[in-house]
């Protein structure tokens, strides 16, 4: 389809299907099944927290709708936020894929005014001037009365969530003045006020059952019954952005102890607050915490950072002193056919891998240590309860730190392998493609790095070759140097990416395997 624009009564005579191939990226977003009594303020704020809306195109008839985003950048970032969480309008699943469009050319269309002024009214609010003119005034816009502060609790709270990681997520739909956070019924909650109540209604309308980190953190958004927060103390706890000038209060720790105990050690969780000398100004606030934003590319999900480096999958760094191991005991393993470098490859797929023992007395187990915590607990939720070799494979966190290496002369038959310094690692590079494409094992996998004078014969036969049978086959149409395969099962794509993952194909080129969303 050429990128002609789309006219107005929406003749795509493209039938979409669930499994079309993926276009190529575009800052035009292609939206499908939005419930047809959806605002265009609700489709618009899908994108707002990736960064500015510049064009929206309602296709009601068809239940779809076009987003274009300012950059293809924020558009990218969107779609990886949207790939493993399905965003949801008024309680039904959207999906949401690049468009073949480069942009949206609307200016003459008919129908086209509500949408020009629910984007107005958008962009100013975003700009801060508050008054809401020419908004569509049908329900699902901004009720009078409606309060500027939202009561917040925090879901599945596997990692601590600080006060400046929510003013931060926050802080992209207005100016947050001020925040008390505090447990309450054994959950995390927080109080957050705006300067508006417009702020508030798009904040709850973009965040409600988001994610702060991968699958983990949910955020549960209403509004509270409070106009307006009294802070006390600016400290880890409660924060009045207006007022750098509040004491401490007594630095208590930021959490009740059982939630304390819930995180490991009590010392984790303590104030970073060393008293009023450690107060950063409100820009400052990152280098204060446990989490430092800046140096960090995937540090925060993307609910926090709008960068193609960050997607969320790597939610938080091991650095920050956060609990949490890197080390995982595998177990279930087959013996006659595991190795280390096997597991390296497997679990490479989620982390840099470290360090791999397979236990001397206990073949079917082994350690396996990751770059950090957060890449362990990713490996671990994907990779646990598969299948490999004929057994299924059982993950967990290990008691161990981390893998010691055998001493000089101390028997080991090859089973501890140091991978640390390996070419092979796929999240060396601080925003690698590699962060946004990390999907559950899948029987469909992605090849990429294929030469020229590969044809598909070559490739479907190197994989029967390796004991699997191929079901499809598929080059990317804009760039044969990628493809798609998909085998007889999971635990033949398993076992193919294993073995063949950097295999040489000649001129230069090792074959890129991973785990593919798509099928064919």
């Amino acid at each position: 389809m050429n990128n002609s624009t789309p006219t107005a009564n929406g003749n795509d005579n493209k039938k979409f299907k669930g499994d079309r191939p993926p276009c190529s990226p575009s800052r035009v977003l292609h939206l499908r099944k939005i419930p047809s009594d959806v605002t265009e303020a609700e489709v618009i704020s899908l994108g707002l927290p990736f960064g500015k809306v510049t064009n929206l195109l309602m296709l009601k008839g068809k239940s779809q709708a076009f987003l274009e985003m300012a950059s293809e950048e924020a558009a990218v970032t969107m779609v990886n936020y949207y790939t493993p969480v399905t965003p949801h309008l008024r309680s039904q699943p959207v999906f949401i894929q690049y468009s073949n469009h480069r942009e949206l050319k609307t200016d003459n269309l008919p129908n086209q005014a509500r949408a020009q002024a629910a984007l107005q009214a958008v962009s100013a609010v975003q700009s801060g001037s508050l008054a809401l003119p020419g908004a569509p005034t049908n329900e699902g816009t901004i009720l009078p009365g409606q309060s500027p502060v939202l009561r917040i609790i925090i879901e599945n709270l596997f990692y601590p969530v600080t006060l400046e990681v929510l003013h931060q997520i926050f802080s992209k739909f207005g100016t947050v003045l001020k925040i008390i956070t505090f447990t309450k019924n054994n959950q995390f909650q927080a109080l957050l006020q705006y300067a508006d109540p417009v702020n508030a209604h798009y904040a709850k309308m973009a965040l409600d059952g988001q994610n702060i980190y991968n699958a983990c953190c949910t955020l549960r958004i209403d509004f509270s019954k409070l106009t307006s927060l009294n802070v006390k103390y600016n400290n880890d706890k409660s924060r009045d952005f207006t007022r750098l000038d509040l004491p401490t209060g007594d630095g208590q720790p930021s959490l009740e102890p059982p939630m304390a105990a819930a995180f490991g050690a009590p010392g984790i969780i303590s104030s970073p607050y060393a008293g009023a000398a450690g107060f950063a100004p409100a820009i400052g606030f990152h280098q204060a915490t446990g989490i430092s934003v800046p140096a960090v590319p995937g540090a925060l999900g993307p609910l926090t950072i709008t960068s193609s480096a960050v997607t969320g999958r790597m939610a938080i760094p091991g650095a920050g002193g956060l609990p949490g191991n890197s080390v995982l005991l595998v177990t279930n393993l087959n013996p006659d056919l595991i190795t280390p470098h096997g597991l390296f490859i497997l679990f490479g797929v989620y982390g840099d891998v470290h360090r791999v023992k397979i236990m001397f007395n206990k073949k079917e187990n082994a350690l396996v240590q990751m770059a950090d915590a957060s890449q362990a607990q990713l490996a671990m939720n994907h990779l646990s309860g598969q299948r490999l070799y004929g057994k299924v494979l059982r993950a967990t966190l290990s008691k161990h730190q981390a893998v010691q290496l055998p001493r000089e002369g101390q028997e080991d038959q090859g089973l501890t392998k140091d991978f640390s310094n390996s070419p092979l690692h796929r999240f060396k590079k601080p925003g690698s493609k590699n962060f946004q494409n990390i999907f559950p094992p899948s029987a469909t996998l992605h090849l990429s790095n294929i030469p020229p004078s590969v044809t598909v014969d070559d490739l479907k036969n190197l994989f029967t070759e390796a004991g699997c049978s191929v079901k499809a086959f598929k080059f990317f149409q804009k760039d044969r140097k990628m493809a798609l395969i998909q085998l007889g099962s999971v635990e033949e794509a398993i076992q193919a990416l294993i073995e063949l993952h950097n295999h040489d194909l000649g001129e230069n080129h090792h074959l890129r395997v991973s785990f593919s969303k798509s099928t064919i």
